[in-house]
């Protein structure tokens, strides 16, 4: 049975201008101990599919309007607030992608770092405090017990970056939500970061669910990876086939965009277009209007996702048909 199990979550936006679906009938599952990598361009839909899992989604403008998110035999979309408090920040934990907006520049690391024991488990502050001491040395901060008392600006880009995962580790969570953990830090940063990920996945067996933008960073961290496009999953598969043999266009194109992937100095590919409006219906694939394999059918037909083996499935409507190949 799947640690979380997510079943035609719809989550949209109810503004002024209109009713955003940012997303529309997405289904998926995490098993225990595995990394499962969500990709996508900004605005796919990837940070409030996990938002919506953590609660998070502001309520009004955004409304949940349906599916199901199963975790451990709880519903965390339909559970109380009491027993959602028990999971969510214990059991279930996020690393978010801009530490220096998620920190509290008010508090000190310590206050906010104990915080989650103090909510979540019977402990006493000093004991907490030695423990957030113990998850910064874990991360790789250097004197933890006199910088635990530090602010958020005192810390660099990257050492904040390691107290949000402090932060989101120090309960032992069985399932952590990295949400793009490596946005806006240089590639010698990146790559301790990611390193950092792995190791204490291995150490506490946790699952992950990795968001980012980059399919290349996902290459060497992920077991399965979804591809999102417009608030729907268009490619979903093992790390080894999306990389190997990509059966939806916007995936092809995403890897095509890996600048490690371009000849080099040949100009670098850029997708064509702009991502649909989703305050409006999407008629047909969503992805057509950039597409240069689209025909009649993509632009009035919505595609469902399909399976092309157990493990892989897409949302391309003529590779389905049979009428396109890719090798």
């Amino acid at each position: 049975m799947p640690l979380l199990n997510v079943t035609d979550l719809r989550t949209w936006f109810h503004t002024r201008s209109g009713i955003y679906r940012a997303v529309d009938g997405i289904s998926f599952h995490v098993e225990r101990g595995e990394t499962l990598g969500i990709v996508g361009e900004s605005g796919s839909g990837k940070s409030v599919t996990c938002y919506s899992i953590m609660g998070l989604v502001p309520q009004p403008p955004g409304r949940i309007e349906g599916g199901a998110a199963i975790f451990d035999g709880v519903d965390l979309l339909a559970c109380s607030q009491r027993q959602a408090r028990t999971i969510r920040g214990k059991r279930v934990a996020m690393i978010f992608q801009d530490p220096m907006t998620s920190l509290n520049p008010y508090l000190r690391i310590s206050a906010q770092l104990v915080e989650p024991l103090l909510i979540h488990e019977k402990i006493s502050r000093r004991a907490a405090l030695g423990r957030a001491v113990a998850m910064l040395e874990e991360v790789g901060i250097n004197d933890a017990a006199r910088r635990i008392d530090f602010y958020p600006h005192e810390f660099s880009g990257g050492m904040r970056q390691r107290v949000m995962i402090a932060m989101a580790l120090i309960t032992q969570p069985e399932l952590l939500i990295a949400d793009e953990p490596t946005t806006a830090l240089d590639v010698t940063v990146q790559a301790q970061i990611l390193e950092l990920i792995r190791r204490m996945q291995r150490e506490l067996g946790m699952a992950v669910i990795f968001i980012t933008h980059d399919l290349g960073v996902v290459s060497g961290l992920c077991d399965r990876v979804q591809v999102m496009y417009a608030g729907r999953i268009v490619e979903t598969a093992d790390t080894r086939a999306i990389f190997h043999s990509p059966q939806h266009p916007y995936t092809r194109a995403l890897q095509r965009s890996i600048p490690a992937m371009q000849p080099k100095g040949a100009e670098l590919f850029t997708i064509p277009g702009m991502p649909p409006d989703l305050s409006r219906p999407v008629i047909g694939c969503a992805f057509a209007p950039r597409c240069g394999y689209a025909a009649e059918r993509c632009r009035v037909e919505t595609p469902g996702l399909a399976e092309l083996t157990p493990t892989h499935g897409h949302a391309c409507l003529r590779v389905q048909a049979g009428d396109l190949t890719f090798s």
